[in-house]
């Protein structure tokens, strides 16, 4: 069962006790435009769970709060860390757009291209490209559209995204190691 706490809640704790561990998993990139200020940056596609228990270990264990843009991508990282072994893991409610919402306290960077926004325009290129080779060169080349069709399919039912993770992944997503740190 996935534990969760609202915004408002953890400005709360964030008052009583200044060393939450709070792990942003979106892009670099993502990070940079606007975070909470007391998050760190691990990327989903770099989180290793044994990592944090081990951290956790060395020290009193608290619970870990994760955050993405809206929810989906925290509660995946929420499943890998229980997967791992460690239990108390707490995913924020509505993500990064809920906080700043709600007022916590935020850092804003380098304003940057949205990974939701990178699959649209991807998708829609793909598809239109299939479609317009397909009226053109080969009838097969409507294959391209859909398969990028049931993809997008695949993506609504799972709540995975296959083009977003290799779009995260991208050299115009990184933003090198400084992102890491508080």
């Amino acid at each position: 069962m996935s534990q969760t706490i609202t915004p408002q809640e953890l400005r709360q704790l964030q008052a009583s006790n200044p060393h939450l561990e709070v792990i942003d998993v979106r892009t670099p990139v993502e990070y940079q435009d606007v975070h909470l200020e007391f998050a760190r940056n691990i990327p989903l596609d770099r989180l290793d769970p044994r990592a944090l228990i081990a951290a956790q270990a060395a020290h009193t264990p608290q619970p870990i709060y994760v955050i993405c843009k809206s929810g989906s991508r925290g509660k995946m990282a929420c499943d890998k860390i229980r997967a791992a072994g460690f239990e108390h893991v707490i995913n924020i409610e509505g993500g990064t757009e809920a906080c700043v919402s709600a007022g916590l306290p935020v850092k804003r960077g380098k304003r940057a291209m949205s990974l939701e926004r990178q699959v649209r325009i991807a998708a829609g290129a793909l598809v239109l490209t299939g479609a317009v080779l397909g009226l053109t060169v080969h009838p097969y080349w409507i294959g391209l559209s859909a398969f990028v069709g049931a993809g997008l399919i695949f993506a609504g039912i799972t709540d995975t995204c296959g083009m977003g993770m290799i779009l995260a992944r991208m050299p115009w997503n990184q933003m090198g190691s400084s992102c890491s740190v508080r």
